[in-house]
Formats: C-alpha cells, structure tokens, sequence
C-alpha cells in the first residue's frame, strides 16, 4: 500500500509542493542577502567573506546523511530532519548581529537546507522512476516558487524593510518542514545491505573529473550574480520589486526548460547541452559588465538563467543519476553539491567581494565571471561524448 502511494499522482504533487517550497525559501533569502547585510553595515569584502564562510558550509551538509541513507534507504527520514534543523538554525538570524553570529546562523541553515536537497531529488527520481520527462514537470515548481517568492520578497522589501527576507523564508521553512510528513517514499526491496564497496573508482575517471572541474567552474562564475547583484541593480536605479522582476525573468524562461529537458538530453545528450550552457552563461556575464544599463540587454541576461542554471542542472543531475547508479545515488548527489556549488561558490562569493569594491568593480568582476565560465565549457570539450552521454 506504502509503495503503491509513493507513485500516486497525490505523492507527486507534494513532492512538487516540496520543491516550491525548497526553492521558494532560496528565491526569499539568496538574491536579497547582499541587500540585507548591506543594510546591517557590512561592506562589499566583508559581504563577499561571509557569503564564502556560507558556501563553505554547502561543503559539509551533503554528506552528513549520504553514506547512511544509501545504504539504509531512509530518505524521507533525514529530509524531514534536515529540514527541522534548518528551521532552528536559521531562527537565529533575529538575535544575530555581529559578522561571525550573522556567519554561523546562516551558514548552518545552508549546511543543513544543501543536505536535504538530495535526498529530494533521490525521492522524486525513484517515484517517477527514472521518467525525465515527469521528473521536469515536477522540478519546474522549484522554480516557480523561486519567482513568486523573489518578487514577494522584492515587493516586501520595498514596502517594509530589509529585514523582510528573513522573516519570509522563516515561514517558507516551517512549512517546507510540516509538508514532508505527507509524503511517501518508495520501499526498499528487503533490507538495505552495508555499502562495501568504494564509490573512489567512479571519482578519478576523466569524464568525472572534467565534469566536476567544470561544475566548480560554473558555480565560481555564479558568485557576482548570488552576492551582488541586487545590489548591483539598485545602483542601477531599480527598485526592489523591479529586481525581483529582473530575477523572476530568468527563471521563467528556465521554467520551459525544465518542461521539455528530458527530451533535450535525450535527443542532443548531456555534454553537448552542457557546452551550449556554458557559452551562453559565458555571454551572460560579458552582458551584465558591458551592458547592465540597457534595460532590453540586461532582461536578455536574465533569460540566459535557462541554460546558465536550468539546463546545466538538468544535465548535472542527469548524469549523475546514472553515473553513479543506486548503490550510490545519494553520495553522487553530495560530492557533486558540495564540490560544484560547495567549493565553486565560495571561491566565487570570495572574489567577487575582493573585487567589487562597493559597485566600482562591478564590471570587471563579471568580466572574470565570464571568463570562469568560458572555462568551464572548455573542459568539457576533451571529454569523450559516448562516454557521457552513454551514462545518460
């Protein structure tokens, strides 16, 4: 009956609620945190050392639970713990004021909030059993929780304070808690047997290694855009409702993505569209250094966020679905958060505060975000496409 409810349409609504809600709480806090923390006093340096202090926790929280839920299969168990604690941690933001309380508060949200995330995706990917297809019309409502959240906590800002992201994505958390005890997961089929092999041999491959440098890449690129650039488009004379339009724009279009990149990876395969996605976030950033005044480019940018995140995503998770295989679904899913947006993200949240100096180095520091993703689609091109795509 368990196993039975776990494929019900019921089972995969919730699961998609999950995502909104996961996704939701990011829109609520990541593109307002520079805002935020701008307005506690902080500078550019110190807002960039806290973002990487942050991302740095990403690192830890992946695998806190992936070697026990891979080989006991209780998935549902630790989301619904990592999501208490998240809750907990992140309530400490109202009574922190210094730099290292603000660091710990937020950082140990993240940590807990980047461990849950695999076990959702390992979840849904069993419920929809392996159907790219289903798997993207779920995971789109991650992003339309994004928007919506993005452009209420733009709106919220604007109307009350800067405060307005924290208590927003308290409430978006405590719900996100109370819907995981309506869901199902599969069941196991007998007892979960001890892991004894070693998940090392899959690691030092030079499909994965290209792989991983390239996701490392990506996300250092992405380090501007998360710290600054709602500061950035302040500056530029917008409004805080008008950025969460800017933000909300980008993930529209990624929307649609997510529709049909099962078919897409089906069709071109997963290196090719990782290459395309590069490139094109490659542009994305040259346009917000050169560009960023012209309202027509700057939405332009902003729809490049269904390659520069969604496709890439889609891709990533992907291949590392049946790269790793079910023996080590949930460990893949950890070692590729904590080094693509773990170890990548904080080089990236770390320099581009280096960079920034309050706005004056905007420009350059996405011209080397640029550069960083250009990268990142150059090693790609010496992996040998069969071999990735035949994972697929």
């Amino acid at each position: 009956m368990l196993s039975q409810r776990a494929f019900s349409n019921t089972n995969l609504f919730l699961l998609a609620f999950t995502y909104f809600c996961y996704f939701g709480h990011v829109g609520a806090i990541v593109p307002y945190l520079g805002v935020f923390l701008d307005s506690r006093g902080f500078s550019s340096v110190e807002i960039g050392q806290l973002s990487a202090l942050i991302t740095l926790t990403r690192i830890v929280g992946p695998h806190l639970w992936s070697s026990f839920t891979d080989s006991s299969g209780k998935n549902l168990r630790m989301l619904q713990l990592g999501c208490f604690l998240s809750l907990c941690c992140f309530s400490l933001v109202l009574w922190s004021e210094s730099f290292w309380a603000l660091s710990i508060a937020i950082g140990l949200m993240m940590m807990f909030v980047t461990a849950i995330l695999p076990q959702i995706e390992v979840i849904t990917l069993s419920c929809v059993k392996g159907q790219g297809n289903r798997y993207g019309r779920i995971r789109l409502w991650g992003s339309i929780g994004y928007i919506l959240l993005t452009v209420a906590t733009g709106a919220m800002i604007d109307r009350y304070s800067t405060e307005a992201p924290v208590y927003i994505t308290l409430l978006i958390l405590l719900t996100l808690f109370l819907s995981t005890f309506l869901l199902t997961e599969p069941q196991s089929s007998g007892k979960a047997k001890k892991l004894t092999q070693t998940v090392w041999p899959l690691l030092k491959t030079p499909t994965f290694i290209g792989f991983i440098l390239s996701g490392i890449l990506l996300q250092m690129s992405f380090g501007p855009y998360y710290s600054f650039f709602a500061l950035y488009a302040k500056d530029l004379g917008y409004s805080g409702q008008a950025t969460g339009w800017l933000i909300a724009t980008g993930v529209m279009v990624e929307v649609g993505i997510f529709v049909i990149a099962g078919g897409l990876i089906k069709r071109f395969g997963a290196k090719r569209l990782l290459i395309i996605s590069m490139l094109l976030t490659s542009v994305r950033w040259g346009l917000l250094a050169f560009f960023a005044e012209h309202l027509y480019w700057l939405l332009f940018s902003q729809m490049l966020h269904a390659f520069s995140f969604g496709m890439a995503h889609a891709a990533s998770i992907y291949f590392i679905h049946h790269y790793f295989g079910k023996k080590f679904q949930s460990r893949g899913q950890a070692i590729y958060m904590s080094l693509a947006f773990g170890v990548g993200g904080a080089v990236g949240g770390y320099a581009a505060g280096e960079f920034w100096h309050q706005g004056s180095g905007a420009e350059l520091t996405f011209l080397l975000a640029s550069i960083a993703a250009f990268l990142a689609m150059i090693c790609l091109l010496p992996i040998n496409r069969k071999r990735m795509d035949g994972a697929l």
